[in-house]
């Protein structure tokens, strides 16, 4: 086998070493019924598409890779019958898209609804003395796990959260609602495993992530802000005013004072910017005014509480700004404020955004645009977005199958790409494991541990952080196991993507594959490197005594080492 991969692993090298543009081939999909039932009323925002050189197909394509997680079988020819500024509006209104099916599946994950009490309750660490026992040789790891067993402890939340998130981005219609959840998520990043965290990792997603993802900026930083995740990770749960001295408890004596984490990201990478024109004295002022934000009990309770008698109430001065004193928990939210309408803020995220949504070097013209947009609209987070993906730059040729698609783009573009199935995991205790997780452990192989990402500027979104040749050979790893029904859990038909072609005839099933996974867009370079391997005895399964030659009758293609070879193709590495 270790032969097999390394022999594919040079094929895929050859085919990834073309560049990336568009081909002139067209496929066209099985029609199936419009999602348009019923007229509808007047979109949040409206999109009007620009004038462009791509073909209809290819903005179909160009839009389903950048504001979801790639097409499905037949999404082409759905998205072409709403219309794609339709499809584009509707996605931009996240909650006017029926999702019932991803509701089912999330069914099988309940830490995602339970609040970070109840998570610390039903999930507590494993007994300290139980340990010990195990580490002395009093107890095996056996009756260990029977007295606390894996499914009750911790890591299932995040792993629930994982799992989760892979489902959501195979099955949800709700497309840009996750890229954007999951932009966000990078944007105000926290690290499941520190302390505390792996409690509120799903609460944080939940309720201070998600339900702004599309809206106001200043809603989603104050969420944040005030999330016992964020607290923890960032540690100012424990920055008090400088002359705090315990009074009780366990650090009864102890000198506290001011911790600048929180401070310091929150200029630098939640909104300024690193070039965002403040000082160190501002980065103590605003930890000084975020001085008694702290989290009640956080192994056992874990939920926000301003503590009066730990907050700095001195007169603060931030970016020019002054806040009296006195102004209790009022001072952070003023300074959330701030920096919310700050113009340098307005240039960062748009920055971001249009590197997210354009190319790794975003158009300025673009980014001053959006920035404009961002602070006409009070940082309305839907207008920004439906200015970049509606802008001449999103459309160009030059952006088109610019971008580098990250580990988890990657897995989730794949399985949608196949059709795939993700079965659900077993009862609690089962070795079952879900397809959801399954795929999350992928991700992870490729380089993106999901929720575990330790800096605070979270997993980047740029072509050098995921383009070398160890991760090459794991993105080929994977496409094969995937091909071949290897991930548990996950399930695809490579064998409909081949539809009717003849496979006694490699040509007609490479033409297939390249049609129904790449829809037609593979460009004529691709397909002249793949079409060379085609007498390859691994792709028609040919003894070194019986090469059958390509299109030869008697030639048995191996269709999944071949999709394998697709989906390793620059186009599809691509989005």
């Amino acid at each position: 086998m270790r032969a097999h991969v390394g022999s594919l692993f040079t094929i895929a090298v050859a085919v990834l070493a073309a560049s990336a543009c568009a081909s002139s081939q067209r496929y066209k999909q099985t029609a199936v019924p419009s999602l348009q039932a019923a007229p509808e009323p007047a979109p949040a925002v409206r999109v009007m598409l620009p004038a462009t050189s791509l073909t209809e197909e290819q903005r179909i394509v160009h839009v389903l890779n950048r504001l979801g997680y790639g097409p499905r079988p037949g999404d082409v020819e759905r998205v072409r019958q709403m219309g794609l500024a339709k499809w584009m509006e509707r996605q931009l209104e996240p909650s006017r898209i029926p999702d019932e099916r991803i509701q089912v599946a999330l069914q099988a994950f309940p830490t995602l609804t339970r609040s970070v009490p109840e998570l610390v309750l039903a999930y507590p660490e494993p007994d300290p003395k139980l340990l010990a026992k195990v580490q002395s040789g009093e107890m095996t790891q056996q009756e260990m796990r029977q007295m606390a067993p894996p499914e009750r402890r911790p890591f299932r939340i995040p792993a629930e959260l994982q799992a989760a998130k892979l489902t959501r981005a195979v099955m949800s219609e709700r497309q840009l609602e996750e890229v954007m959840t999951d932009f966000w998520f990078n944007h105000f990043n926290v690290d499941a495993r520190k302390g505390a965290v792996k409690w509120m990792v799903a609460d944080y997603e939940r309720t201070a992530i998600r339900p702004h993802a599309l809206g106001k900026f200043r809603d989603l930083l104050l969420a944040t802000a005030r999330h016992p995740a964020m607290l923890f990770y960032l540690d100012n749960w424990m920055s008090t005013r400088a002359d705090l001295v315990m009074p009780a408890g366990p650090n009864k004596g102890r000198r506290m004072g001011l911790n600048e984490n929180y401070a310091r990201e929150i200029m630098e990478l939640h909104t300024l910017g690193v070039d965002g024109g403040y000082t160190q004295q501002d980065v103590i002022e605003v930890a000084r005014a975020f001085t008694g934000w702290t989290i009640e009990r956080p192994r056992e309770q874990g939920t926000f509480v301003f503590r009066p008698a730990a907050h700095d109430q001195a007169a603060k001065k931030v970016l020019a700004h002054v806040l009296p004193g006195y102004g209790g928990e009022q001072d952070g939210i003023h300074v959330i404020d701030i920096l919310a309408r700050h113009p340098a803020t307005a240039r960062f995220i748009a920055t971001k955004l249009v590197r997210r949504f354009v190319s790794d070097e975003p158009p300025p013209a673009l980014v001053e645009r959006a920035a404009r947009t961002f602070q006409d609209s009070a940082g309305d987070i839907r207008k920004v977005v439906a200015i970049i993906v509606s802008s001449p730059e999103f459309f160009s040729a030059d952006a088109y199958g610019a971008k580098i698609k990250k580990p988890i783009e990657l897995v989730a573009s794949a399985v949608r790409a196949a059709g795939g199935e993700i079965a659900p995991p077993g009862e609690p205790g089962s070795q079952q494991v879900g397809g959801g997780l399954a795929l999350a452990m992928q991700v992870a192989k490729l380089g993106e541990p999901l929720y575990q990402q330790q800096p605070p500027t979270g997993y980047p979104d740029v072509a050098e952080a995921w383009v070398n040749t160890g991760a090459l050979l794991n993105r080929l790893n994977f496409a094969l196991a995937l091909a071949q029904n290897r991930i548990p859990g996950v399930r695809v038909d490579i064998g409909r993507a081949v539809g009717t072609a003849d496979r006694e005839k490699p040509p007609q099933v490479l033409d297939a594959l390249l049609a129904s996974l790449l829809q037609g867009q593979a460009r004529p370079e691709t397909r002249t490197v793949l079409a060379a391997q085609l007498d390859n005895p691994e792709i028609i399964r040919a003894t070194l005594d019986d090469r059958k030659a390509a299109g030869r009758p008697g030639a048995n293609t191996d269709v999944d080492k071949l999709a394998a070879l697709v989906l390793g193709s620059p186009e599809f590495q691509r989005r």
